[in-house]
């Protein structure tokens, strides 16, 4: 079928050298960690890696080779959580929890465009490319005017990040309990038919695939549990494709379940037939210790996403607690509008921090705050052929340099560095996806980042031209 979205990506097919690099921490535990240090890759995946001084004779020479002294490598970041589309609105309803902050930006997010997403797509991929990440995936819930998932597809493409769009939904409306005004939300029999489609045209579920489906009802408060029921169903007849949503985000998204379906939010996901190793959902501030179990039990996974959850007060996510009790988490920016920041590497930073501010360094390590970001995220998203720096894995892996003020003085240590220095505010100086070189010295290469910074401004203050008088609290008159 041809598809709307643009051309798919050629796959490299030549071959990369990577050398000289100060530390390549593989996180791969046959490998670990290695000074001076060499990635071989063959098209889109890596094939050797180890010791510069030890590079086979056959992996020697390649067609490009790149030197990397002063740099970390590691493999790519993967992003689990995000609604890309709302960086177009930024810093709004500054003083509000969720319902509120929600309610106000609805006046704007109702006005969107296909034109609209695709530029905040693009914007926050780039944000994300910069800061480390090689694999993301995007819940698209609201779908006014001409908006189609498309629309986010056809920015992956053509800035070269590996892609799990979710076709997320809205069907609960004001008028019937929900939380949003009706004009943002579909008929449920609508949803399930552009679901069907999007998985029958673009999901990819080979090895080292650019583009793998989700589905994603919203959250317990804007769809009904037909829509929860009916989407699990579709979903599990493809191999492959994955459920997300939102859960027990904070004490308003409890406190709603209980009144409306009269159970926790543990008990509900059982109600709708979501408990299960193809699930993972977002935030699960609120999870009680009953809850935790049932996650590890039913390999459930959970996307952290720190900053938004301080952003909106709904609380902290028990990280240290979930990950004891052998829940896999990995890691979320959320939306731009909640962050409002898409940085993936400083996400991993505040994880690290907040799991040590209940008065234990013990919470979490550096190393562990990685691993949670690049595998505990690979596994959220179903996938065995990304997160380490090993043969037969894709060829996704990013580098920053040492040789820079935020790293100076931590040379005993620069993988750690990555996050206890400041560096985890800059950008990345090399990254590679699926075997293409996408940022090099620091430049994003599939994309004029000025031009496209430009437009993204237009877009948003056309858009945010839309908000109530109140937009800076989120709280009505």
């Amino acid at each position: 079928m041809t598809s709307t979205a643009g051309v798919a990506r050629r796959v490299p097919s030549g071959t990369l050298l990577a050398k000289d690099i100060g530390v390549l921490a593989t996180f791969s535990k046959e490998i670990g960690e290695i000074p001076d240090g060499a990635i071989y890759v063959k098209g889109n995946v890596i094939q050797w890696s180890g010791p510069t001084a030890s590079i086979p004779a056959e992996y020697t020479t390649a067609d490009e080779v790149i030197s990397l002294p002063d740099r970390v490598v590691i493999p790519g970041l993967v992003n689990t959580h995000h609604h890309m589309f709302q960086c177009l609105t930024r810093c709004i309803a500054q003083d509000s929890k969720l319902f509120g902050w929600l309610t106000t930006l609805y006046y704007a997010w109702v006005h969107m465009t296909g034109q609209d997403v695709y530029v905040a797509c693009k914007l926050a991929m780039a944000e994300l490319i910069l800061s480390g990440c090689t694999t993301t995936s995007d819940h698209l819930y609201i779908y006014p005017n001409d908006v189609k998932l498309e629309d986010s597809i056809r920015a992956a493409r053509e800035i070269g990040i590996r892609f799990h769009p979710t076709r997320g939904a809205m069907s609960l409306g004001e008028s019937k309990g929900g939380l949003p005004p009706d004009s943002c939300t579909e008929d449920e029999s609508v949803c399930l038919a552009d679901m069907k489609r999007l998985i029958e045209e673009f999901h990819d579920n080979s090895r080292y695939s650019m583009l793998r489906m989700g589905l994603a009802p919203c959250a317990p408060f804007n769809v009904t549990n037909n829509l929860m029921v009916e989407a699990a169903r579709l979903a599990r007849k493809y191999p492959g494709v994955r459920l997300h949503t939102h859960l027990a985000e904070n004490q308003e998204d409890v406190d709603y379940s209980l009144k409306v379906y009269g159970c926790r939010p543990g008990q509900y996901i059982k109600n709708v037939g979501w408990e299960g190793d193809d699930v993972w959902f977002a935030h699960c501030c609120m999870l009680d210790e009953n809850e935790a179990k049932q996650f590890a039990d039913k390999n459930i996974g959970i996307a952290h996403c720190p900053s938004s959850n301080l952003r909106l007060a709904s609380g902290i996510a028990p990280v240290r607690r979930l990950l004891d009790a052998g829940v896999n988490v990995g890691m979320g920016v959320d939306g731009t509008a909640s962050n409002d920041c898409g940085h993936m590497l400083a996400e991993v930073r505040l994880a690290l921090l907040l799991q040590r501010a209940g008065g234990s360094v013990e919470a979490m390590e550096a190393r562990e705050a990685l691993s949670v970001g690049i595998g505990g995220g690979a596994r959220n998203l179903g996938r065995d052929d990304i997160g380490q720096i090993a043969p037969g894995f894709a060829a996704d892996f990013v580098a920053w340099r040492t040789d820079s003020v935020g790293f100076a003085g931590a040379g005993k240590d620069p993988v750690a560095g990555l996050l206890y220095c400041t560096p985890s505010i800059g950008f990345v100086d090399l990254s590679v996806i699926n075997g293409e070189v996408i940022v090099r010295d620091g430049e994003l290469l599939s994309l004029d980042l000025k031009a496209l910074i430009k437009e993204h401004m237009e877009h948003s203050e056309k858009l945010c031209a839309h908000l109530p008088a109140w937009w800076k609290t989120g709280k009505k008159p």
